[in-house]
């Protein structure tokens, strides 16, 4: 049986107008995942990923480089349970 997880992750920096959601949302689906991701108000990026394990942990890597114009400070990620979601969207 595989493994899936879910992770719940908020991104700060510069991660609001220089392209982070819309490459999260590539990069999500080319490794398969579930989710959704969308700014906050307070310039952070939050987003939920579900899928097998290594590819939710290799798509929080990910998140700490993201697109090259985007500098990354924090990276809080929480692991909750599966809500079984269908696809990869952006809010």
């Amino acid at each position: 049986m595989s493994n899936v997880i879910r992770a719940h992750v908020f991104v700060s920096g510069l991660v609001q107008g220089v392209g982070y959601r819309y490459t999260t949302v590539q990069q999500a689906r080319k490794l398969q995942l579930n989710g959704w991701v969308r700014n906050l108000k307070d310039g952070r990026v939050e987003a939920v990923f579900e899928g097998e394990q290594t590819a939710v942990e290799e798509m929080i890597r990910w998140c700490h480089r993201g697109p090259s114009a985007a500098v990354v400070e924090d990276v809080a990620v929480e692991i909750e349970e599966i809500e079984g979601l269908l696809e990869f969207t952006a809010c």
